[in-house]
């Protein structure tokens, strides 16, 4: 069986702190890669003009962003988790039967010792006697 980066989910429960930590590494590297290439494009491309400056201010800016989203959490504030167990049906539950009549609790000591006791919940029912 190979190995799954991600298994699979069956609940909604949020991505685990490892996934979410390699989500935003990710997106910052990608944003200050962007930031390196707007240097280069503001320095290389000739002759200098507006977009030399759009170019300039995007790669001051773009760390304040890279940081704020890095350091932001991926799920909402108002998420809802769900719980699985009242997604699955109700088995049909089957009541014990209880013999008729109150519940007896026999309690008899074992003779020769008092550290032994039996217990003895509705004791089975003497059989009828024939006459």
């Amino acid at each position: 069986m190979r190995n799954r980066r991600h298994a699979p989910s069956t609940t909604s429960l949020p991505r685990s702190p490892r996934d979410a930590a390699d989500a935003r590494s990710t997106r910052y590297l990608i944003m200050m890669a962007a930031r390196i290439l707007c240097f280069i494009l503001m320095v290389v491309i000739t002759p200098y003009g507006w977009y030399t400056w759009i170019f300039g201010a995007a790669a001051v800016l773009l760390p304040y962003f890279a940081v704020v989203d890095a350091n932001v959490d991926d799920k909402p504030l108002t998420e809802a988790r769900v719980d699985p167990e009242r997604a699955l049906p109700a088995a049909p539950s089957e009541r014990p039967v209880r013999p008729e009549g109150p519940i007896v609790i026999r309690l008899e000591e074992t003779h020769g010792t008092t550290d032994v006791f039996r217990i003895q919940e509705n004791p089975p029912p003497e059989p009828p006697t024939r006459p």
